[in-house]
């Protein structure tokens, strides 16, 4: 609450030369205190922004004695004069930075401890821990940083509910209470307690109702929601999220990438005056995968992987020979300027590697062909100087002439740095996918600076699992299937590919969607691919199926992770910087310390018992 005598005229953050010469009241917090043997200076600090205030003993005695009191986060209110400050002491980097403020009044609104999270941000200040954060994150949202990242945040909401509102969508919220079905992550269950041993779950997405609103005529669907998930997780992962939900009736997969292509720019433009390149390159998802090794490859930096199966199916070194006759792949990556790493350093590669299933990591380093007498490792041609010498422990596998061939498909020059896995494809592309991310930002290749953004479509409809050993879907069993995969659904479902597609920026999933399943008997025969009986997909989906056989139209959408768009769009690492009150990496909330016990009359109005009570 704000001083009853001074009220509040301004913000902090507002004042400007045009302000000299009148006299504001503010209201804030004690940002810094500066004491310069007399003149006391306090940066006050609202949300606005900050401003310094001067307390001159010989001017206002009374006020100035008040400030030789406050420290840090003390509630303060003040009047006074805005005055022009000495040119010399101009601080440009601040927006107020041209004026102060000479109080004649000022009164302590509330005290505050020493807080444990320094508010105050400057290059010194000591790092703080994100446990502690957490904890106290009250004080964490006060620091001007994270002010900025959940103001970013409110403008962006506001800009797609604009934007959408502009192209005739309508704003429909759907029920935090619904059914758990399966595919994708756990549902987070909530127990009945009017139908005792019943559940219900929280939506991992809206997608069900979202298509029930397309049956209903809604046309243009929209809304900013929560979705909660139960998966491990990790920087862009959090147990409950905001998704920015779309979706629309009577279009093909070229109408929504459009129109999404245009909200992205739109948000760019309006929230950051960002320009954004168009139309935003597409890629199938089997070439970002031949290329990069992963579905949401980052386009700041270079370095595919390049294929060299056919070219060493032959050779003498038998871990390709193998491979290559197998039905595996040998493909490698050239790490720029990367010939002088250590073998400690391969060594490093080699483990990282491992940890994506890949049983090691050959090298081959291309070094500046040797001065006439030096002597020289395997030439890499019979050219004398023509080309770069390899030092490798398998180069003896390969003649003067394979080597040869093997630079030139890799392209590597003087001081290059090849690495190669061999095994299964998909062992392959996880392996080298992941170490192109790690060479890239080793090498300093990743430009911070840049926004790359990639549609990636023609996703596989279905993927293996080997733990459940079945077919499951790559998105949701609702995605629709591209006509020619129809008669494979029964036959190879491998091979089908589905009307899908994702938005991806800087190596980041923004979002995906699809053209969804609008008949019965489609959406019938790709349950059966996924294992699902007759009996199973009417008890789980009876009433998505009945809705179909009432006019449905054709219709496909797509979500974005706003969470994961603010944390690109603010630069910050981690989605936990752009959330108000996020949970830990093991789903806890230090704040209020949720997960809690409950009572066990609670339990019991629920007809649960805690774990170790049964019995």
């Amino acid at each position: 609450m704000t001083s009853e005598v001074f009220g509040r005229t301004t913000g902090c953050g507002e004042l400007r030369a045009k302000d000299v010469g009148h006299e504001v009241s503010l209201a804030g917090w004690v940002h810094r205190r500066r004491d310069h043997g007399g003149l006391i200076f306090i940066d006050l600090r609202d949300r606005s922004g900050l401003v310094q205030l001067v307390f001159n003993p010989a001017k206002n005695p009374e006020a100035h004695r008040v400030a030789d009191g406050l420290r840090s986060e003390f509630v303060v209110a003040a009047r006074g004069l805005v005055v022009a400050r000495d040119p010399a002491m101009v601080n440009p980097k601040l927006p107020t930075g041209e004026v102060e403020v000479m109080p004649s009044a000022v009164e302590v609104l509330n005290e505050s401890l020493t807080p444990p999270i320094y508010v105050a941000e400057a290059t010194d200040t000591p790092a703080v821990d994100e446990t502690t954060r957490l904890r106290y994150r009250y004080l964490d949202l006060r620091r001007p940083r994270m002010q900025r990242n959940l103001i970013l945040r409110h403008q962006v909401t506001m800009a797609v509910r604009n934007f959408l509102d502009g192209h005739g969508f309508v704003e429909i919220e759907t029920p935090m209470l619904t059914r758990s079905t399966p595919e994708g992550a756990r549902d987070y269950l909530v127990p009945s307690r009017v139908s005792p041993g019943r559940f219900y779950a929280l939506p991992q997405s809206p997608q069900l109702f979202k298509q029930m609103l397309m049956v209903s005529g809604f046309e243009r669907y929209f809304q900013i929601v929560r979705c909660f998930r139960d998966e491990d997780l990790r920087a862009d992962r959090q147990p409950e999220f905001t998704q920015i939900d779309v979706e629309m009736s009577f279009v093909k997969q070229e109408d929504v990438l459009r129109l999404m292509e245009d909200l992205v720019a739109e948000l760019y433009a309006k929230v950051l005056e960002k320009k954004l390149p168009r139309p935003f390159p597409r890629m199938t998802w089997r070439q970002a995968m031949a290329d990069y090794g992963s579905d949401k490859p980052d386009l700041r930096f270079g370095m595919k992987l390049i294929d060299l199966t056919e070219a060493v199916r032959e050779s003498g070194f038998r871990v390709f020979a193998e491979a290559a006759a197998g039905g595996g792949q040998v493909k490698a990556v050239v790490a720029p300027g990367a010939a002088s790493f250590s073998r400690k350093d391969i060594d490093g590669l080699t483990e990282f590697v491992k940890t994506y299933g890949a049983k090691g990591l050959a090298w081959m380093a291309f070094e500046a062909a040797p001065a006439a007498g030096q002597g020289a490792t395997a030439p890499a041609t019979g050219g004398p100087g023509a080309a770069p010498e390899v030092r490798s422990p398998i180069a003896k596998f390969f003649s003067p002439e394979a080597l040869a061939d093997l630079r030139i498909r890799l392209g590597a020059g003087p001081g290059d740095l090849a690495l190669f896995v061999a095994d299964k494809p998909a062992v392959v592309a996880a392996a080298l996918g992941a170490l192109r991310l790690e060479l890239g930002r080793r090498l300093n290749l990743i430009d911070r600076e840049a926004d790359r953004f990639l549609w990636v479509t023609d996703f596989p409809m279905f993927e293996y699992s080997q733990e459940e050993d079945r077919w499951v879907a790559m998105h949701h069993p609702f995605t629709s299937v591209r006509d020619e995969g129809l008669p494979l659904l029964k036959t190879d479902p491998g091979a089908v590919r589905a009307v899908a597609y994702d938005l991806v920026q800087n190596g980041i999933e923004l979002g995906g969607g699809s053209i969804r399943i609008h008949r019965r008997d489609v959406q019938e025969r790709v349950f059966d691919a996924l294992g699902l009986s007759p009996e199973e997909a009417r008890e789980k989906f009876g009433f998505l199926l009945e809705a179909f056989e009432y006019g449905t139209p054709p219709h496909g959408g797509i979500a974005f992770g706003l969470d994961r768009m603010i944390m690109l769009m603010a630069g910050a690492e981690t989605i936990r910087d752009v959330i108000a009150f996020p949970k830990t990496t093991s789903a806890s909330d230090l704040l209020t310390g949720a997960p809690s016990e409950v009572s066990g009359r609670q339990l019991s109005e629920l007809g649960l018992a805690a774990k170790g009570d049964q019995g």
